[in-house]
Parts: C-alpha cells; structure tokens; sequence
C-alpha cells in the first residue's frame, strides 16, 4: 500500500511553493514523523513530515516550483524498514544520530578522483574526467547538484540540477526562492506607495550596559533566559506610540485606520531571506516574556519553522542591523506599517557632556515613516521618546 505524500495548505493566499530540498532520497526508509522535505513559499518555510513509515519515493526533484496539494512522492508502506542500518538492534535517541544514520544507509557519491567540490561546481569536460579504463566499461556518472545535496543533507534556499555556467565557469544563474520574490516586491511596493522619510538621533547606551551586567545572572536564572538590548527596546518603542498615536496607525485607501494594540515586529535575517515575526501584545508583557519569546523566534527561524501566523498583524517593525555592525541606515517601512525603527552598532565615540569630553557607548537611531500620515514633529518626538528611555531605563520600570 502506497501512501502520497501531497503538498498541504500552509495559508489561504498562498497556492505554490519550492520544493527546496528533500531529506531522504529516493529508495530510502523513512519513519512516521520524519522530515521528507522542505517547502517555501512567498512567506514561510515549512518542513513536510511522513505521515507513515515505508520507503520514499520521489515523483518531484527538489529544485521544482509546486502546487498546493500537488502529489510529489510516495510511501510505500509494504516496503516499510527499521528506522537504522547502522547496528542491528540501534537505534538514533536524538537529531545528531539520525542525521548520521541517514548519511551511512545512504549510497556513496559516484564522484570521479579529483573532480571539483560540489559547493563551487566547474564546467567538466570528457576528456578532464575519462577514467583510465578500457573502452568497454562505461565512465563513472558525477553526481548531480540535487544529489550531492541531498547526500549531505543540507538545506539550501533553491537547489536546481541544472545551473546555466558561462564557459569560464565565474558565474550561475538560479531562480529567486518565492520568499526573496515577495521580499523584493514588498521593499518596491513600499518605495512606490508610501511617501517615506528617515529622520536620526543618536542614544547612549551606558545605563542600559550597566543595568544588563549587573542583573544577568539574577534574571537568567530567575528567568531561565538572558536579558538582551531588544526587550529594551521594545519597552521604549510602545512607550513612544502610546506618546505619537500617529505612527500606531496605516493608510488604507483614503481612510487612515488607527491601530489601539501594540504587535511589534523584530525583523531576523535568515539564510532563507528576512522574516520579521511579531512580539504579541508588547505593552502587557514583562521584559522576561519578551525575550522568551524572541528566543523561541529565533530557533524557529533558525530551523526554517517560522509560521504564517507568527508573521502577520504587526504594527511597527524594529530592524537590528547592528549585529552586522551597521553604523547608520535608512530602513524601509513593511507594508503596510507606518513606521519602523533602526537600531545600529554599539559604537565608543567622544561626546561633549557638561563641558567635557567623555567616551560613551553610542548607538545611531533611525526612524523611517510614511510622511503622509506622520508629520515631522511626530517622528522627531518619538525618537526622543525611545532615546529618553534606553538613556533612563528606570522610565520604563515606571511607566514614564
């Protein structure tokens, strides 16, 4: 008995995705609850799971645009086999040992002696790679991209077999996965739509640093997470809303809505491409459920498991470029937000402070709006807002 594997619903707007990649190639036992493949849309990556246990088999090659409910392999349950060849009676009690168990059932690679790494592929002539062998027996096959892939288990955003390559072998081409198409058109549809303006201001950040250093241990463990700059941050971005109500709000054809809840966005680079999930409810929460919640977004974007609703009904987006080391920005709203703030490096500059020059741990803030809805006065005042609390941290313990 055969089962299909189908590609399921991951959203009501979307239809297709990118089969990106299989964990199991074809011929190999799978096991009930097991990654097969993994799938990406115009906003998420999602990993497909076997439903049964048997053996894969492919009808899809990774690489291929899908449709929803589209049927790109099987399982053949008759064929089902023990979850590990490794050792009779063994069998893998975490990630690491199935990952390793996959890679020993696996074929070895028909790779030719010498031939180029899979992960810089050149052009391969006949004559660079005819084995020394008599006529009558054929040359060994290299493996294709997808295969060699595949082999390794690795996880890339688009795995095509057959990349076009100049002569020279200097460049590829490759198809944009569908999350950097919706990227791009997103960051265009925002620069055509929205009349944006970036005003800066600069905030130090010692009493933040000092504040950090000497409750960390005492929040990890009362916590069991670390206090970052972002819970901070956040705190002080819904304190500067409740102050400019302006930028809490979106166009929406000629009517301006204005939003009375507080879903902040945190942008994340993945390699996948930037996702920006969504802190719920920010001004009822604590410091220590805003960072537990930015810790397990950041293991889902890690393992390509952010999802859909996490996603949606943001308010306002802060983007992090300092952890590039990204002294000054102007971001770029995500539509259809009427503001988001941008945080930059950590920086010692000298400033003047009573008469003196001092050294300060200095960070350049920048908020780009949407000049239709917000005046310059809003922007500037809500910068002042965010500096005023990240300089006097104790106003946001007070709620001043």
């Amino acid at each position: 008995m055969s089962l299909e594997i189908k590609i399921p619903a991951v959203g009501e707007s979307i239809t297709t995705g990118l089969l990106s990649v299989w964990h199991k190639n074809d011929g190999d036992a799978v096991q009930s609850g097991e990654a097969l493949l993994t799938l990406e849309t115009d906003k998420v990556s999602t990993e497909i799971t076997a439903e049964k246990s048997g053996t894969l088999r492919v009808k899809v090659p990774a690489g291929a645009e899908v449709k929803i409910g589209e049927i790109v392999g099987t399982i053949d349950e008759s064929g089902a086999a023990p979850a590990t060849t490794k050792t009779a009676g063994q069998v893998p009690d975490d990630k690491s040992d199935a990952r390793q168990t996959r890679e020993h059932v696996e074929p070895p690679a028909r790779v030719q002696p010498k031939t180029p790494a899979v992960s810089n592929p050149q052009p391969i002539t006949a004559e660079a790679t005819a084995p020394a062998t008599p006529a009558a027996q054929p040359a060994p096959v290299a493996p294709s991209i997808s295969e060699a892939v595949a082999a390794a288990n690795v996880s890339l955003a688009v795995v095509s077999e057959n990349i076009p390559a100049t002569k020279e072998g200097r460049s590829t081409r490759k198809k944009l996965t569908p999350l950097r198409r919706k990227i791009a058109q997103q960051l265009v549809m925002a620069q055509h739509t929205a009349a944006i303006l970036t005003t800066f201001n600069e905030c130090d950040m010692s009493a933040v640093m000092k504040l950090r250093a000497s409750q960390q241990e005492a929040f990890t463990k009362e916590h069991g997470t670390k206090l970052g700059f972002m819970s901070f941050f956040i705190k002080a971005t819904v304190s500067a809303l409740k102050a400019n109500p302006a930028i809490n709000g979106r166009m929406d054809g000629e009517d301006f809505v204005q939003n009375q809840y507080f879903d902040i966005g945190v942008a994340v680079g993945t390699e996948r491409g930037l996702v920006v999930p969504v802190i719920r409810d920010a001004d009822q929460k604590s410091f220590a459920q805003i960072e537990r919640d930015l810790a397990e977004y950041a293991v889902k974007a890690r393992e390509g498991k952010i999802k859909i609703e996490d996603l949606q009904g943001g308010v306002f987006t802060i983007s992090n470029g300092g952890i590039y080391g990204s002294l000054l920005s102007t971001p770029i709203l995500n539509p259809p937000q009427s503001g988001i703030l941008g945080m930059h490096k950590i920086q010692e500059r000298p400033i003047a402070e009573k008469g003196q020059v001092v050294i300060r741990p200095m960070m350049y803030l920048a908020l780009s709006y949407d000049h239709r809805v917000v005046d310059g006065k809003e922007a500037v005042t809500f910068l002042i807002r965010v500096k005023d609390c990240i300089e006097s941290p104790a106003r946001l313990l007070l709620d001043l």
